[in-house]
């Protein structure tokens, strides 16, 4: 392609011309790119299991343990967690991505204490029908906490719903936390169970010793009994990392460890059929053989490059955008670094 041809598949030309801006609309994204519920569904059901995940996955279900899921960017972490969720019919997977700043109660759960206040001051304010004199009942004078109090993914997981059917909880990228917080997480795995001071510190009558808060995934709103949440089942808990940094053995001791090593040539092939329910032959011949056989061979020389770039550009291939074009394949195969 000549650098002054415009190639007819370019949305954005960058000449200021709005003549066609009237009838602009967006192509269809790729199948993993869109955000949907059923989007996010498609994501574990397109998933390749190996064999050592099928192990991993199964042992980690068995013995009731986390699993901490490391490897290179694109290998399929956290693919994984959706892909049990879905198989398994256990419902929405629970997202905690963790950065520096995150804490073991950022995933517990949240108080909004200035909204009930705010909430409890418009309730005095009000007036009132019956006579003035008579006193508050106990709900008006401490409104009703349960609506301000919302639990966080790894609390909504350890929730007593379902002994037999536990949540998925995905700790995504959890190499990048504080220091503190793995070992902040030992006793969770270990006991199952945490306490909410702001529930413990209610007055001691019966209306009180349960409280219905707030799920982190929906407006429903689940009982706490006595200010405790105590797991009847452990729920599945998929943590990723990237292997920027080493854990404490206490806290490996408490983990099944799972290393995913990047997809052979083959194992591309299934994932490329697989993304675009591709007949076997047309994903190992022809132009998007060729396309893998690129990728793996930038690979292999040392780039380090994940799996859904040789997603985006096969997604272009397909809708014949000009992917063979040598600038633009070397731009969509842009190392993330070199191992």
């Amino acid at each position: 392609m000549k650098s002054t041809e415009i190639p007819a598949w370019w949305l954005f030309r960058g000449d200021q011309r709005t003549d066609g801006a009237p009838s602009f609309q967006l192509p269809a994204p790729p199948p993993w790119r869109s955000f949907d519920k059923d989007g996010r569904k498609r994501r574990g059901r397109v998933y390749r299991a190996g064999s050592q995940e099928k192990w991993m996955v199964n042992a980690a279900l068995y013995l009731r343990r986390p699993l901490l899921v490391t490897g290179r960017p694109g290998t399929g972490k956290s693919s994984l967690a959706f892909a049990v969720a879905e198989e398994l019919g256990l419902g929405d997977v629970l997202q905690w991505p963790i950065t520096t700043r995150t804490t073991l109660k950022d995933g517990l759960y949240h108080y909004d204490a200035i909204g009930r206040l705010q909430d409890a001051s418009l309730a005095q304010a009000l007036p009132r029908p019956e006579d003035a004199a008579t006193p508050r009942a106990p709900t008006e004078r401490f409104g009703d906490i349960g609506r301000f109090l919302r639990l966080g993914p790894l609390g909504t997981a350890l929730l007593p719903e379902n002994r037999s059917r536990p949540r998925v909880l995905l700790i995504d990228e959890l190499d990048k936390c504080d220091v503190d917080l793995p070992n902040d997480l030992l006793h969770l795995f270990e006991e199952g169970e945490f306490e909410i001071p702001e529930l413990r510190r209610l007055p001691n009558e019966q209306q009180y010793q349960t409280v219905k808060v707030l799920l982190h995934d929906t407006d429903d709103r689940a009982p706490v009994e006595r200010g405790k949440v105590r797991a009847a089942a452990f729920p599945f808990v998929v943590m990723t990392s990237n292997q920027e940094r080493e854990f404490s053995p206490a806290f490996m001791r408490r983990c099944l460890h799972l290393e995913l090593q990047p997809p052979t040539i083959d194992e591309l092939v299934e994932i490329v059929r697989r993304h675009f329910e591709l007949a076997d032959e047309t994903a190992r011949k022809g132009r998007v053989g060729k396309l893998i056989e690129q990728f793996v061979n930038k690979r292999d020389d040392g780039a380090l490059l994940a799996t859904d770039q040789l997603l985006n550009a096969v997604h272009m291939l397909l809708a014949d955008l000009d992917v063979e074009d040598s600038e633009l394949r070397e731009r969509l195969f842009h190392p993330l670094g070199y191992a």
